[in-house]
């Protein structure tokens, strides 16, 4: 009987490919956090030598990069354009939030860094388009937008982290019949949380809008 080589060293049946690696990394990551990911575990769940992946993708940063470009591409806002600003943007976030629920993991691990947002996102130029839609003055648009990028990514971290279900069950969040911690909220007091955030920035952004058009 042939003796198989190695896992890891035989040869492939299909090439490796960029897509193919960063399809596998994303698998590992929403299993396992960006954490245990390794250019050596990559390698083994695709059956692969270590060393070829060098070949499409530099070091782990890379493939991180590279699929946080991926993944943020995809995202599409699906408000009409003929519809209010205010609800353009509470779409608009509602997209990124479903698009960040899809791949929890690395979404929040991409939040954490400075360089996630870039100017040519969908994201970002449909924030960018929101924002002229309501007239904001055109100097004001650049600071506005990256503060609403800060809302919102901020506001996603903490639920993706749970961060945001543990902060409703502190005091003075009733505790459970023994003295229990209280338990942690349901999805839909989370979408009502959200919504709350969301209420509470449009309204933000309409009174500053309306300060702008006072000023002299």
């Amino acid at each position: 009987m042939e003796k198989k080589a190695p896992r890891g060293t035989r040869k492939r049946d299909v090439p490796l490919t960029k897509d193919g690696i960063y399809a596998m990394a994303l698998q590992l990551i929403e299993a396992d956090g960006v954490e245990a990911l390794s250019m050596r575990k990559l390698a083994t769940a695709l059956d692969a030598n270590p060393m070829s992946l060098y070949h499409h993708v530099p070091n782990k940063d890379a493939v991180l990069r590279g699929l946080a470009e991926r993944v943020g591409s995809q995202f599409r806002a699906g408000a009409r354009e003929d519809l209010p600003w205010q609800d353009r943007l509470r779409q608009l976030a509602l997209d990124f939030r479903k698009l960040s629920h899809s791949h929890p993991k690395l979404m929040a691990y991409s939040f954490a860094r400075a360089d996630y947002v870039q100017p040519e996102d969908p994201f970002w130029q449909g924030l960018i388009n929101i924002l002229s839609a309501a007239q904001l003055p055109a100097s004001e648009i650049p600071r506005v937008a990256a503060s609403l990028c800060a809302v919102f990514t901020g506001l996603l971290v903490s639920e993706l982290t749970g961060a945001l279900q543990r902060w409703t069950t502190l005091p003075p969040a009733p505790a459970g019949p023994d003295g229990e911690d209280a338990p942690s909220p349901a999805k839909d007091v989370i979408d009502a949380m959200f919504n709350c955030a969301l209420d509470a920035t449009i309204v933000g952004l309409e009174s500053h809008i309306a300060r702008t058009r006072k000023e002299p």
